[in-house]
């Protein structure tokens, strides 16, 4: 789960660390109460996107005065901005966050993630700061220092020592950055963060550190314990398909092709995706119905694909193991008859009661093809579309 900029500077801030005070403005009658609460001549205008790249797309401005700053406001309030994050669709600025301008003397990258490879946490540092890391990481990949940490209460001062010695800091700037280090590391740790990135991460001309941006991603299957995190999710930055999965359990991601996938886990999922690409279409979604879906839930996933009206076929790629292939055929035909199906379906079952599952397809009357291999289920939705 994502969340704003203000409100993980609004985390960052409780537990310690430097962030500079901003308002949040949903509704430009608000702007000139809140703003008069900064003590600031100059302003920078944040628009507030689950994105990253606003920058580049004008989401972000300096402005030298009072008036200037409310112009550009009501510019950007309600614009939408495309950046390499949100996809030719671009999103619409719903809020605005605005701080006091700062002067900056230099800017650095600080993050940390949960590095599943190793099963321990990923510090990154790095001195190109305000840039795209990715890009960083291909240009110039020795400017970027990872440091991989032991999950515990603490992190230890020589790992600390490690993750801020690419700054080169002075001895004052050193205790801040340690402090920082140390409270990211604790937010990770007791909010069931998967991400935190502090890009850029500043010295001011008065050589103070200050977490100028902040990111933070949240584990979704952790949130249940989080519910204080879970009043921070904006529903509509997400796609309201998504969100509707998310209702019935159902991993969806949706993608930008023409042929509806339903796969039983992830590994499944994305084996399907790819050989749909080898067959030369795109695939319209991700969608893992997981290990033991109901007959209800395989229905509901279903209507989701269905629900894009660039699907021009579905895929179903079943492995029955605890999923049994009985209860998932009946969920489709179910689905299938509710909504008047009208676009062709291909399906492969194997695994636990794929002799019965197959039987009640093939009874249903409905224009579903089966497939014998998920070479074969391929190659038929993709002739199918043709």
């Amino acid at each position: 789960m994502n969340i704003h900029e203000h409100q993980a500077k609004k985390i960052l801030k409780e537990f310690g660390a430097p962030v500079l005070d901003g308002v949040v403005i949903l509704d430009l009658k608000d702007i000139d109460t809140e703003v008069k609460k900064l003590d600031a001549k100059e302003y920078v205008i944040k628009a507030q996107i689950h994105a990253g790249g606003r920058g580049k797309a004008g989401g972000i401005k300096l402005t030298k005065n009072f008036e200037e700053m409310k112009k550009e406001a009501s510019l950007m309030l309600g614009k939408v901005l495309v950046t390499h994050q949100t996809g030719p669709e671009g999103k619409e600025v719903k809020r605005l966050y605005i701080e006091a301008a700062s002067k900056i003397s230099k800017e650095f990258y600080l993050s940390c993630l949960v590095d599943r490879e190793t099963a321990k946490i990923a510090f990154i540092s790095s001195t190109e700061g305000g840039m795209d890391i990715e890009k960083v990481a291909a240009e110039t990949p020795n400017k970027i220092i990872t440091t991989k940490v032991s999950f515990s209460k603490e992190i230890n001062q020589s790992d600390i020592n490690k993750i801020i010695e690419p700054f080169s800091f002075n001895e004052k700037q050193k205790k801040d950055a340690i402090k920082i280090v140390k409270t990211i590391f604790k937010i990770l740790i007791e909010k069931d963060a998967n991400l935190i990135e502090i890009n850029p991460l500043v010295v001011t001309s008065n050589e103070k550190l200050i977490c100028l941006d902040a990111k933070m991603n949240f584990d979704d299957n952790a949130i249940f314990r989080q519910p204080e995190i879970l009043k921070l999710r904006d529903l509509s930055e997400e796609d309201p398909t998504e969100t509707e999965a998310s209702k019935y359990d159902l991993a969806y991601i949706k993608l930008n092709g023409s042929i509806g996938c339903m796969v039983n886990g992830a590994g499944l999922a994305m084996a399907t995706m790819d050989i749909i690409k080898l067959y030369g279409k795109e695939p319209a979604n991700f969608l893992d119905v997981g290990g033991g879906a109901s007959k209800e839930k395989v229905a509901a996933a279903f209507k989701l694909i269905l629900s894009d009206r660039n699907v021009k076929g579905i895929l179903i790629n079943i492995f029955g193991g605890i999923m049994r292939c009985d209860v998932l055929a009946q969920g489709v035909v179910d689905a299938a008859r509710e909504i008047n199906l009208s676009v062709p379906i291909v399906v492969r079952l194997a695994g636990t009661n794929f002799k019965e599952g197959k039987e009640i397809l093939d009874k249903s009357n409905l224009k579903i093809l089966s497939a014998s291999d998920l070479n074969d289920a391929a190659k038929k939705i993709v002739e199918a579309l043709k």
